[in-house]
């Protein structure tokens, strides 16, 4: 391929599209660089697949881009030129739209002789806009570049543009980023002094008055896990009979592209098991788009990947330092490098499914527009490491097969998971896609979808990742979810009015029970475990102001609570490969208190740092295992 420079781009006229000019395919096969049973059988995969013949050649190595790009030169008399060494003019990127640029694959170049040169990898992206093109800047020309050179001399160009969008693509009234910690420290210490004073002066009532809290909390949330238990128990048993065989009707569509963003910080332990990971997706390589999002400063995640040997279907986008590090950041500036239809969120650590795509594009063909997002089962393949792993592995166990669909059932907002997620484009787009300040973005999105009418289903596919299993990683990763649950109860309740009017009722407080409970239950849990003292006989500040029968009642309520989280737990693991957890279920009652140093912790943070992302470290307790999907899936 050769690299010509400006002056020479203009001094060959440009053929209008279709004037005669030879198929790129029968072009490649004519130059000798492609084989004509090659060709065959990739425009005949055209007629079920949304890629281009360009991109199947290219992800299956039937063409390289060098020579693609030199084909298309030929084709469409136009001339080679590297973006990068001759770095194009941003004001002209500035008229057209930095974002337009990446999503169109145009770059306006410079301006030679009063004509703009515009750059594309792909003739016809540029002879689409043609008319655009010259209305904005007058007369234009084609020239040639590679993809993943338009996209970094668009990103060098105008990365503070890009950046800057990234942290403000969602609306500040439904954005935490206005969020001022000192007037939560204030009104924080404000209530201390408060409770010290009562305290020192009526030390009964701030116990009733808390333990009033906490047992309502307490009685809410053990009623909404017992009717999301019920309304999942008829297809979880449905689940678990003996089906007969049957074919499977496979649904005639033509297939999407299906964008999957990865954030990683920090991985370079775990990349190389990750492209292995991804590696075994069963999808058409030309309609798989993995884009592997680097923070700028992460340079040993850079050079671990840099070392590896990337498949034309996989990429990186490096995003540009800036004060506020997220990952939803991350991934709202890498959304406009993608180029699918669906867009999907791996975590570095993740080993889904081989058919997990397969899966989920047949329900989004299957399903209702409104049916915007695909929420899938998330487990462990580390579930035997220690006693830490075991009971994580049952919580989410009992979350992700038995809770999540059932709160779907009984039509409330979900708050999703941070991974296995997949999302319509454009209805990602149309909400604004993630908060960058939200440390729990996947929660917020889910309130979201729901509040702008778009719903999500939870479909029994499985990823496998590692379990946090060593105590104060766990609670360092515990207290950001609980941190960010309630930042994100905080933004959605600025307005309840408006938000009842946009969940109903039921949606309403089915939200105010799942996220404020989130955050309520393990701050208020020491009150609880006082009341344990009545049922040992020992003495407690309220047990003067209890009946017998108000007692019992308390007790009825603790031994109800901790049996209904026993059965969800015993059902969510009865399955292949998870029953050696069943006996461990009853032990989560000494688990579950380390979610009470992770809310203190949480509450400290909101009115310190609340957009600190504390980091989760992967790939520690991985690397023995055979790293599903290798060995045989937990069925959902």
């Amino acid at each position: 391929m050769s690299v010509t420079p400006l002056r020479a781009v203009r001094s060959r006229p440009q053929p209008a599209p279709q004037q005669g000019r030879p198929e790129i395919g029968a072009l490649l096969v004519g130059k000798g660089t492609l084989l004509p049973p090659d060709l065959f059988r990739a425009q005949a995969l055209l007629a079920r697949q949304e890629a281009d013949l360009p991109d199947t050649l290219l992800a299956r190595g039937l063409v390289s881009e060098p020579t693609l790009l030199a084909a298309f030169a030929d084709q469409s008399n136009a001339r080679i030129v590297d973006p990068l060494a001759e770095r194009p003019d941003a004001r002209l990127i500035h008229t057209f739209g930095a974002v337009r640029c990446l999503r169109e694959g145009l770059l306006p170049w410079r301006r030679a002789g009063g004509v703009t040169i515009v750059l594309s990898s792909r003739p016809d992206r540029f002879y689409r806009r043609r008319e655009e093109l010259v209305t904005l800047y007058g007369p234009v020309a084609l020239a040639l570049a590679s993809a993943p050179a338009i996209e970094e001399a668009v990103l060098r160009s105008a990365r503070e543009e890009l950046r800057d969008q990234a942290e403000s693509t969602v609306g500040e009234e439904e954005s935490c980023r206005n969020w001022r910690p000192q007037r939560l420290a204030r009104l924080g210490l404000g209530v201390a002094m408060v409770m010290i004073l009562l305290l020192a002066t009526s030390p009964r009532l701030v116990v009733g008055i808390l333990a009033a809290v906490a047992l309502l909390v307490l009685a809410a949330s053990t009623v909404l896990r017992l009717a999301a238990l019920a309304a999942r128990l008829p297809s979880l048993l449905a689940e678990r009979r003996p089906a007969a065989t049957a074919d499977v009707e496979v649904p005639l569509m033509r297939l999407p592209v299906v964008s999957l963003l990865v954030p990683m910080f920090r991985e370079e332990d775990i990349a190389p098991r990750l492209l292995a990971r991804l590696g075994r997706i069963d999808y058409p390589r030309e309609l798989l788009d993995v884009i592997l999002v680097l923070e700028e400063r992460d340079r040993q995640t850079h050079k671990a990947l840099a070392e590896a040997d990337l498949p034309p279907w996989m990429r990186i986008v490096t995003v540009p330092d800036g004060p506020l590090r997220t990952k939803p950041r991350a991934m709202n500036f890498a959304l406009d490098f993608a180029r699918g239809s669906i867009v999907g969120v791996y975590d570095a650590e993740d080993a889904p499914h081989p058919d997990q795509i397969n899966q989920i594009v047949r329900r989004f063909y299957e399903a209702p527009p409104e049916v915007a997002c695909l929420q899938g089962v998330l487990d462990y393949y580390n579930a035997r490491t220690n006693w830490l792993a075991r009971c994580f592995t049952v919580e989410y166990a009992s979350w992700f097969r038995v809770i999540l669909p059932g709160l779907q059932r009984l039509g409330l907002p979900l708050p999703l998971g941070g991974t296995t997620l997949f999302m319509r484009r454009d209805a990602l787009e149309a909400l604004g896609r993630w908060d960058a300040h939200n440390v729990t973005e996947d929660a917020d999105l889910g309130i979201r979808l729901t509040r702008h009418g778009y719903r999500t289903e939870v479909l029994p596919t499985v990823t496998e990742e590692e379990a946090n299993c060593r105590a104060l990683p766990w609670v360092r990763q515990r207290s950001r979810w609980i941190k960010g649950h309630a930042i994100t109860w905080a933004v959605h309740m600025r307005d309840p009015g408006k938000l009842r009017r946009d969940l109903g009722w039921r949606g309403f407080w089915g939200m105010q029970l799942i996220f404020a409970g989130a955050v309520a239950q393990p701050l208020l849990a020491p009150v609880l475990w006082s009341f344990w003292a009545l049922a040992l006989g020992l003495g407690h500040p309220l047990s003067g102001m209890l009946s017998p029968a108000g007692t019992t009642a308390l007790l009825t309520l603790f031994f109800g609570a901790e049996v209904l989280n026993m059965v969800c737990g015993m059902l969510a693991v009865a399955v292949p490969g998870r029953r050696f957890l069943l006996p461990f279920v009853p032990t989560l009652h000494f688990y579950h208190p380390l979610a009470t140093l992770a809310a203190a912790k949480a509450i400290y943070e909101l009115a310190s740092r609340p957009f600190y992302w504390d980091k989760t470290a992967h790939g520690i307790f991985d690397a023995p295992a055979p790293a599903s999907p290798a060995s045989p899936p937990v069925n959902a």
